[in-house]
């Protein structure tokens, strides 16, 4: 039955928000929100891009200040100054969006801001590694603490934030999207981590679009939708398809159906090659990959985090040289150095961290024009042209709110994709490659940028989707190759395939 947050024959919540309302420039991401979380709870949000879940933890972590409402922590009234104030009242989060420091070490990132000194003062290294390489090992992470964290695949940089925040102490948890990046046997892991953490009496909000991950761990689930809280309920009793409609209403039938159910891959034999790779290797990444991609045509890649296809997505646009093998665009064979190189030769990369290819502060079209300001501008900036571009693939690609103007972080993650893919709609590219495309997207917004590919698909373009989520590869590809262990081990064409499938060939 649904829960009631104020049932006063319960113990005092470890959490209370009363009447949350917060906007931004105009626009409302909260009303009236009321949310209750207990101790010894995992809690689970669900919700479309821009529903408001990450805005309501946000408000929770310090990170947004100005808002209306009341938040009480064990029935004591709290207000927040900054995130720091949170920290200190015993509340951490890992955000979608990591926050890790690249450049430092993982054991250094594990203990950031709380460095182990010696008695004089200064840092104590050989306890920051022993205890950082403990404590990872405690999480099954076998990773060398001295290892330069920007080094690590993004999936193994999640984790490792995780852990920080884990073994942090906070008695509140807040997990924005933590699977997104993780493989299935990585996500058990994690799940076994939070079983732990619950047990020890902490509370944990999970926040995340894998609908399956949220029934899977949750105790509760709270569904938001355009601001508003709509229900929360006991995960027992209630399935996937309860919860798609109530995050999305009518029509949800149709969506979930296109993200679990089997599909018919039906390649593209008659149509030119566009890119082929023979034989590519980079270093302990991967080796020997063959493969090919035709005009008009969808390639999925899918393998488990860690595999070597995010390494083979970044050597197809010139971010990683290989070390062995050839590249031919339209049959003319390629040595791509660099990234420039790899725009001449008609390659658009989408990596899986939108963070480093948009500006968060600018407008929405300074980010669509950052591609094209050569051909549009010589000697100084033109904004009206700029403008005129961006509005055209706000339009064209329903980026929502519809304003070429407002700032790129005002927008949800899908949003945001949405404008990473038109800074490269600018100037048309021969091949398309997209890293984790629809990642930590609920199943509205993976709709858009669905419809958004197999339309660039259906003009002509030859797409590469590379991704661990197999629900990405099922909806996007017209062929599939199987990544393991840096090597192709399977290929699905003209065939019914489904999500198990996937997992056992991987």
């Amino acid at each position: 039955m649904t829960t009631d947050p104020l049932d006063p024959s319960r113990e005092t919540p470890r959490l209370q928000m009363q009447g949350i309302s917060k906007s931004f420039g105009g626009v409302t991401a909260l009303r009236e929100v009321d949310f209750t979380l207990r101790a010894g709870e995992i809690h689970g949000l669900v919700g479309e891009n821009g529903a408001g879940k990450s805005t309501m933890m946000k408000i929770i972590a310090g990170v947004h200040t100005d808002y209306e409402g009341k938040m009480l922590i064990d029935g004591k009234e709290v207000h927040f100054r900054s995130a720091r104030d949170a920290l200190a009242a015993g509340i951490g989060m890992v955000h979608q969006e990591l926050s890790i420091m690249p450049d430092l070490t993982v054991g250094e990132n594990v203990y950031l801001g709380k460095q182990p000194v010696t008695g004089a003062g200064i840092i104590d290294w050989r306890t920051m590694m022993s205890g950082a390489h403990e404590q990872l090992k405690s999480l099954g992470i076998d990773v060398d603490p001295k290892t330069r964290m920007g080094d690590l695949p993004i999936g193994l940089q999640q984790l490792i934030e995780l852990a920080r925040v884990i073994f942090s102490g906070a008695r509140i948890i807040i997990l924005d999207e933590p699977t997104s990046a993780l493989s299935p046997p990585e996500v058990q892991l994690l799940f076994e981590v939070l079983k732990g953490v619950r047990a020890s009496g902490r509370s944990i909000v999970f926040i995340s679009h894998f609908l399956d991950d949220i029934l899977s761990i949750s105790d509760t689930v709270t569904v938001f939708r355009n601001g508003r809280l709509i229900v929360t309920h006991s995960v027992e009793g209630i399935d996937k398809g309860w919860l798609i409609e109530r995050m999305i209403g009518s029509g949800h039938e149709d969506l979930e159906e296109s993200y679990t159910g089997a599909i018919t891959l039906a390649s593209k034999p008659g149509q030119p090659v566009v890119l082929a790779a023979e034989h590519l290797g980079y270093g302990r990444a991967y080796t020997d990959v063959t493969f090919d991609v035709k005009a008009g045509e969808i390639l999925g890649i899918y393998g488990f985090m860690g595999c070597g296809q995010i390494e083979l997505a970044r050597t197809l646009f010139g971010k990683l040289k290989a070390d062995t093998g050839t590249l031919a665009i339209d049959g003319r064979k390629r040595r791509l150095r660099n990234t420039t190189q790899a725009r001449e030769a008609g390659i658009a990369f989408v990596p899986e961290n939108r963070r480093s290819m948009l500006f968060y502060e600018q407008p929405v079209y300074k980010n669509v024009s950052i591609s094209i300001l050569g051909r549009i501008s010589r000697l100084w900036l033109k904004p009206t042209i700029e403008r005129s571009i961006a509005r055209k693939h706000v339009e064209s690609l329903h980026i929502r709110p519809p304003r070429a103007e407002v700032a790129l972080g005002a927008l949800s993650g899908g949003n945001q994709q949405k404008v990473a893919l038109a800074k490269w709609l600018t100037h048309r590219p021969k091949v398309l490659v997209l890293s984790e495309p629809t990642r930590g997207m609920d199943v509205g917004a993976k709709d858009d940028v669905v419809k958004i590919v197999r339309a660039l698909r259906d003009e002509g373009l030859a797409v590469i989707v590379v991704s661990a989520e197999p629900e990405t590869v099922l909806s996007l590809a017209d062929r599939v190759l199987v990544m393991k262990k840096g090597r192709i081990v399977r290929e699905f064409a003209n065939e019914t395939i489904s999500k198990d499938r996937l997992l056992e060939a991987a």
